[in-house]
């Protein structure tokens, strides 16, 4: 079990490795938009513009390749490659015809898609946000191909190109708004191709991770697959239509409490997600396929049944105490040290020292539910790893009803705010994984597996680092005021290298096991 906890570990830093890419190019991405933009109506028109391809893609194939296609495309690569050719060949077929009805649509009635999410109080300019919609639709279609493949290549175990599709997609965005801006002049708009762009260099990546693979047209809407991948999805789509709905409301509440609004809360996600797809999607991606293996197995009433279900309680426990062990420490770093890093990486051209503070604030309550969104993950990936789809959609349904809860009954004093929107978010979050654990206990009990204990010393290391950071804060900032980018970024750095130094020395001195795991799959990795 620990060569099999080793490959884990290797599989899940080469995702992170792709991650950390697709960050810090999604925050230079960001930076660049907020530099060029600022923060203004303009960029809450494109962000709701964006908004739409990206859901329709998360609708329509994302929440499938996790929940369904990944476990059935895992069942045939171990058994029959030449049925998976088949199926995968179908899948990717049947998606180019969906899909692109799916994007004439969109542009035919992007303008009243434009009305619903514009906003109550015509803060956004619907002419602009029709438009900017149209540019961006298409990269539905591109954004669907590219997961699918992704499915697919997760599925043969082939981790490198999928791990830097998205570190491609914001290097798109980047590269192209750049040349449109500053050769060409050109408004936001520009942003709407770069991501089209994006969205088609995602596809072309992974094509070389296809070797081997005999995919053809095929179009057969009786295949047995097609039943079995819509079982697996009709619970999935189900929540995420209710996520969706929760999503557009938030976006369009979000608009009506100010122009920038949106612009601000979207700069706050992107510093949330960072250490999310850093952390806990790349350790559920790389622990979904064994947990899949596993869970064929306890189907047995037998001896070996019993042992896989051990076996997959192990694993995603171990994953678990991995995700605690690093978004703990990253969620105590970004609450203290909040207005460095945003002013840093934000705070130039049209981005103004109050759009820092109101982003910073946004990102505070967004960290409330940080913990909580990164450990949700692997809990999800588990039930899909076992066929059961429809236990977290039902539980997602649940979450949005908390959301809404904590959205309107402010409301009955007041007008809404936007850190009302942020902290119902964070209840969310907390909502939804609290209702995970209480469900898995049907599998074994929780106790046993050092979670607890593990998150204790977490906390505790990271207090530790959190108090380094805090009065380092307030002896450092003076010496270097934010009037260069040199003080900003030498500012970041020395408290983030001082925070880090802190964070691993205690949270070696407390031997928790995962991070040896973790240091030797490093090593090796630097070793090749």
């Amino acid at each position: 079990m620990t060569e099999n906890r080793r490959g884990l570990a290797r599989a899940a830093l080469l995702i992170a490795t792709g991650n950390i890419t697709s960050r810090v190019l999604g925050l230079v991405r960001d930076t660049v938009i907020a530099g060029l933009f600022g923060a203004t109506g303009a960029v809450s028109a494109y962000r709701t513009a964006e908004f739409v391809p990206r859901q329709l893609y998360t609708l329509l194939v994302d929440g499938m390749v996790s929940s369904a296609l990944v476990p059935v495309f895992s069942e045939y690569a171990e058994k029959d490659r030449r049925v998976l050719w088949q199926v995968a060949s179908l899948i990717l077929s049947l998606s180019v015809v969906v899909l692109g009805a799916v994007v004439l649509l969109g542009e035919w009635f992007a303008p009243q898609i434009a009305l619903l999410l514009g906003g109550a109080n015509n803060t956004i300019d619907l002419v602009l946000l029709t438009r900017l919609m149209r540019l961006t639709i298409p990269a539905t279609l591109f954004l669907s191909l590219s997961g699918i493949v992704t499915g697919l290549l997760y599925a043969l175990k082939r981790f490198v190109y999928p791990a830097f599709t998205a570190a491609i997609f914001n290097a798109g965005i980047v590269g192209v708004t750049l040349v449109g801006a500053w050769g060409f002049q050109w408004d936001i708009r520009i942003v709407a191709i770069g991501l089209v762009s994006g969205s088609v260099a995602q596809v072309l990546i992974q094509l070389p991770g296809l070797r081997g693979a005999r995919l053809r047209f095929q179009f057969d809407l009786h295949h047995p697959v097609l039943r079995r991948i819509a079982k697996l999805y009709q619970p999935v789509i189900l929540g995420l239509l209710v996520t969706l709905f929760q999503t557009s409301l938030d976006r369009r509440l979000a608009n009506g409490t100010g122009a920038s609004s949106l612009a601000w809360m979207q700069n706050a996600t992107t510093l949330i997600q960072f250490p999310i797809g850093l952390v806990s999607v790349a350790i559920s991606l790389a622990i979904l396929p064994t947990l899949s293996q596993y869970a064929a197995r306890t189907l047995a009433k037998n001896a070996d049944g019993a042992e896989a279900n051990r076996q997959f309680r192990e694993t995603l426990f171990n994953g678990i105490k991995v995700v605690l062990i690093l978004i703990i420490p990253a969620a105590v770093a970004l609450f203290i040290l909040a207005e460095p890093i945003i002013g840093l990486l934000f705070q130039h051209g049209e981005f103004t020292a109050l759009d820092t503070a109101q982003t910073a604030l946004a990102l505070r309550f967004y960290l409330l539910g940080l913990i909580f969104a990164a450990v949700d993950q692997p809990l999800i990936f588990a039930f899909y790893a076992r066929q059961n789809t429809l236990t977290p959609a039902l539980v997602g349904i649940a979450a949005v009803g908390a959301y809404l809860l904590a959205v309107f009954v402010p409301t009955l004093f007041r007008p809404l705010q936007m850190t009302d929107l942020v902290l119902a978010d964070s209840v969310k979050q907390l909502s939804h994984v609290a209702m995970m654990l209480w469900l898995i206990r049907r599998w074994g009990s929780l106790g046993g597996h050092g979670l607890v204990p593990t998150a204790l010393k977490a906390a505790l290391a990271a207090a530790v680092m959190g108090a380094v950071l805090f009065f380092g804060l307030l002896w450092l900032a003076p010496l270097l005021p934010p009037v260069s980018l040199v003080n900003e970024a030498l500012l970041v750095m020395i408290l983030g290298a001082a925070g880090g130094g802190v964070y691993i020395v205690a949270i070696g001195l407390l031997r928790v096991d995962e991070v040896a795991l973790l240091t030797a799959a490093v090593r090796q990795k630097l070793g090749r």
